[in-house]
């Protein structure tokens, strides 16, 4: 069975760090780009970071530019985000996803 399990996400004061751990488990071959995205009340879900298969590309979206890192290691199938100088809009339920295979998610809320 194909899955992604997210895991790390919590509370945390404005200005922390956290870090989300996705496990890919079940492929065949190698999962591919791996993406973060996440999603608040109300909002559209919208991508955060991704990272090729090699793990020498990134991306990142602007909000996020500069405080998130990912990475991968692709031995233990499992895609990581740093995560610093958290804000309160980065708070949402944040997604791993691989092809067309999504996780669970893991929340992750900011505030004082």
């Amino acid at each position: 069975q194909v899955q992604l399990v997210e895991s790390g996400g919590g509370l945390v004061q404005p200005g922390g760090s956290l870090r989300l751990s996705c496990v890919a488990s079940g492929f065949t071959s190698s999962p591919g780009a791996m993406t973060w995205y996440r999603q608040s009340p109300g909002k559209e879900r919208e991508m955060v970071a991704q990272i090729s298969t090699g793990g020498g590309n990134t991306f990142y979206a602007a909000s996020v530019k500069g405080r998130f890192t990912i990475s991968r290691d692709n031995v233990k199938n499992t895609v990581y985000l740093q995560m610093n100088n958290l804000k309160s809009e980065d708070t949402a339920v944040y997604y791993c996803k691989a092809g067309s295979v999504w996780g669970q998610g893991t929340q992750v809320a900011v505030s004082s």
